[in-house]
């Protein structure tokens, strides 16, 4: 153990609605929580993959965006203020012989908690990498997936890959958000296959109106190779839609060309499953290993739905399940947020 080990009751992997629910639902245990996620952003795929989509199926919500949903699950948690961990996946877990768990993360982090509880949903999301020839070779160094330290743009040209919000935002953000001439990019195209994008109208607007001031470039067009000496980019080779192949100055190349959801490390954590899938009881949705809940997309039992709501069910009963490990003396009761004065305590409203 280090003097950088994080000493907590529960940690949760995933910051998806239904992780979110959870630490809501361990609160309400008086159980307080860590969460973790590979996204540098707290939504799970509910922001990433349909973030302005309606959802129909939300209980006492007749509508709602994955993103709305989201904000009112993040406002739901704040009396309990979880610890949130992003950015970063889950590498490690074990079971430790004195029943406490020890997880690490890849950013170099470790955490020792009574009860883990795995909401992630179908897996951590990965960056879809670019298949074009020059390109396996300059990722982390001229080839990045996420836009990060803007500053080692300064200077460089950039070409932006990507149609949707993300590639359009982080496109504006290298355009318009530097604050001296110096740490300006010399140039930033966006690029994407056609003229579409999807984004929110006053961040399209936005992008037409740079592009029309000239502070950023548009290129339509498909990358065909990244174009390199010496280990060092110089120029994105473009096809256009009218058949024709041009090459675009580049020094460093941002993809947004969306995400995909991968197991992981999840697979080599021990834990019995079914299909690449986290097999569970249905009185706690505890894994085979003790202290170890499995909720959301990522278990599986008999009659299992992949719906946000049974993963809401899910959560409340490991929370449960959670307390009488981290609490082993107490009783746990059935109490309701309408009479209880022991939860109107813990939600801050006694």
């Amino acid at each position: 153990m280090t003097a950088t080990t994080i000493h907590t009751d529960a940690v949760i992997v995933g910051a998806g609605p239904v992780g979110l629910f959870q630490a809501f639902q361990l609160g309400l245990q008086d159980i307080r929580s860590h969460i973790i996620d590979a996204l540098p952003h707290i939504g799970g795929q509910c922001v990433e993959l349909y973030p302005d989509k309606p959802i129909y199926d939300i209980p006492g919500i007749p509508v709602c965006t994955g993103r709305e949903l989201v904000a009112q699950l993040q406002t739901q948690v704040k009396p309990f203020a979880p610890s949130f961990h992003l950015n970063q996946e889950v590498t490690a877990v074990v079971h430790l012989n004195d029943g406490l768990i020890s997880v690490r993360t890849s950013a170099q982090q470790h955490f020792m908690c009574k009860v883990l509880v795995i909401a992630a949903g179908v897996g951590a999301f990965q960056a879809r990498k670019l298949a074009v020839e020059g390109a396996p070779a300059l990722e982390g160094t001229h080839l990045h997936y996420r836009l990060g330290d803007t500053s080692r743009f300064a200077g460089q040209d950039v070409v932006v890959l990507g149609g949707e919000a993300s590639a359009v935002e982080a496109a504006l953000t290298l355009t318009l958000d530097a604050h001296t001439k110096a740490q300006k990019p010399r140039s930033v195209t966006l690029m994407h296959r056609r003229d579409v994008f999807s984004a929110e109208p006053a961040l399209l607007q936005a992008m037409r109106d740079a592009v029309a001031n000239g502070k950023l470039q548009l290129q339509i067009g498909q990358p065909t190779a990244l174009l390199s000496n010496a280990q060092q980019l110089h120029a994105v080779q473009v096809a256009t839609p009218d058949g024709n192949t041009l090459e675009r100055p580049a020094q460093h190349v941002v993809a947004f060309l969306g995400l995909s959801p991968k197991l992981g490390p999840i697979a080599n954590w021990g834990l019995a499953m079914e299909r690449k899938q986290l097999v569970v009881n249905t009185e706690s949705f505890a894994t085979d290993v003790p202290g170890i809940f499995a909720v959301g997309d990522i278990n599986t039992y008999p009659g299992k739905k992949k719906l946000i709501v049974c993963g809401f069910h899910e959560a409340t009963l490991a929370a449960f399940g959670a307390a009488a490990i981290v609490h082993p003396t107490r009783k746990t009761l059935l109490q309701y947020t309408t009479t209880s004065t022991e939860l109107h305590r813990l939600l801050g409203i006694a």
